[in-house]
């Protein structure tokens, strides 16, 4: 992968150590997801955290009632624990229910979009992702899949490593990243991943969604990929 300026060389043979093993604990734990704190709280890398939709904007239901804007802050927040277990620095384009747009605002969806643009600009962020569930008419469609933008290349090795992880570890996931058309993913030059964790149209795999243990274990299968991407 070629190497840019968004991210510091680890030099020190401290830092990569904790790389390392980090890595090497995410090859082992494939059925039982376990956290284990960095001993050192660097904070040598930051992710900017996207949890989609949210106020009015619910996104997709799933058959339980469930709205994909609450299902993803719960994902976020899972995968915030685990980056910052792992010493990164986390931020979050939003922590509650509420939309990020003005309630004076005539397009709420754009001035949303916009303030989660500002935060990832701000945020001096080595790469984002931002969390979503999928959903398609027919019930059969099915599996947690990474998008990129199709002008990063660096988005598109990261997607791959996740989606790699999620091959390894998931319940028939989708067998690859794929190109996707989203805002987020093309707003700034920072590497950008939008995830489906999967579809609440599918009664089977909603049921995977709601679980904690599912939850777990997709949230750690992406910070695995992310310390993969990082070590390459």
């Amino acid at each position: 992968m070629k190497k840019t300026n968004i991210f510091l060389c680890i030099t020190d043979v401290k830092k990569f150590m904790i790389i390392f093993f980090a890595i090497l604990f995410c090859g082992v734990c494939v059925i039982t997801p376990i956290a284990v704190a960095s001993s050192t709280k660097t904070y040598t890398y930051t992710v900017v955290i996207d949890a989609g939709h949210g106020g009015i904007d619910g996104g997709c239901k799933g058959a339980s009632g469930v709205l994909e804007s609450t299902l993803n802050l719960e994902y976020a927040k899972t995968l915030r624990r685990y980056y910052k277990e792992y010493g990164f620095n986390v931020v979050m384009t939003r922590e509650g229910e509420n939309g990020l747009y003005s309630a004076f605002s005539k397009n709420k969806k754009k001035d949303d979009m916009q303030k989660r643009k500002q935060i990832i600009q701000n945020s001096g962020a080595n790469f984002v992702v931002s969390i979503h569930m999928n959903s398609f008419p027919t019930g059969s469609s099915r599996g947690a899949q990474v998008f990129y933008g199709a002008e990063n290349s660096l988005s598109q090795t990261l997607a791959n490593f996740i989606q790699s992880d999620f091959i390894r570890t998931l319940v028939k996931p989708r067998k690859v990243a794929s190109k996707g058309d989203y805002y987020i993913l093309s707003c700034t030059q920072i590497p950008s991943v939008l995830i489906e964790c999967g579809f609440l149209s599918n009664q089977e795999e909603e049921q995977l969604l709601l679980s904690n243990d599912y939850r777990e274990k997709l949230c750690y299968s992406i910070l695995c990929g992310s310390l993969m991407y990082l070590g390459e």
